[in-house]
């Protein structure tokens, strides 16, 4: 890789974290830590406004931005085929936002990589999926980044119904099924819904605050842990 496509990709990967460690970046640019080190140093003195310092990690400045970038054919048709396996299986206010956003990327293409992306050979098959489920996803959605709490109307596998006030954390899609990731207030853990098992559900008014021991970078960690 050219020294300045390194730095062109460096920004980016700096860019796109709230804080990025030496090693990451090392890792991702398969340079060594000495390199990311002295390739900061040169971003910072040619003005870009990137803080931080080694041994803590680096961010960038708000409100800094690069001109608008062109996608290469390969990035398009990566584009393409993200779009076209997930409209399926999202919320239908997302779905619908998916197909926006991949239409303004190709509406800029030159003509070959527009071509080469729109007749790229990837599908997902649309299926029939329950409007509830879809309904359930969007308000879920919505819930976890407002950061609401949820009332629950649960129907488990063993069909023994209950009723959960939870923070949603995340959904997370398994090939067959969607499940709800979360703090269960009931049960004062983590606890996973699968969405369509859920039979009735009521964002609150009631906001919540990252807690420690409750969000869901804890409850990854958990799972991270119990795979050793």
């Amino acid at each position: 890789m050219r020294r300045a496509d390194r730095l062109f990709q460096l920004v980016q990967l700096v860019r796109g974290r709230r804080l990025a460690t030496g090693e990451w970046l090392a890792e991702r640019l398969e340079v060594s830590l000495r390199t990311v080190y002295r390739d900061i140093a040169d971003l910072q003195v040619q003005g870009v406004p990137i803080e931080g310092e080694a041994g803590v990690g680096y961010r960038m400045r708000a409100g800094f931005d690069l001109p608008p970038l062109m996608f290469t054919t390969d990035e398009a048709k990566a584009l393409v085929a993200c779009v076209r396996l997930a409209q399926p299986r999202l919320d239908a206010a997302l779905a619908e936002a998916a197909e926006g956003a991949l239409s303004k990327v190709l509406a800029v293409l030159p003509t070959g990589a527009r071509a080469a992306a729109e007749s790229l050979a990837v599908y997902a098959p649309y299926y029939e999926v329950d409007p509830r489920l879809r309904q359930h996803l969007e308000a879920l959605r919505v819930a976890t980044e407002s950061r609401r709490k949820v009332r629950l109307h649960y129907l488990d596998l063993k069909e023994a119904q209950s009723e959960r006030t939870v923070r949603p954390l995340g959904s997370f899609y398994w090939g067959a099924v969607w499940t709800l990731a979360a703090w269960c207030e009931v049960r004062e853990d983590f606890r996973s819904f699968r969405v369509d098992r859920i039979e009735r559900l009521e964002p609150l008014d009631e906001r919540f605050r990252d807690e420690a021991g409750k969000t869901l970078a804890d409850l990854l960690r958990r799972e991270d842990a119990r795979t050793w």
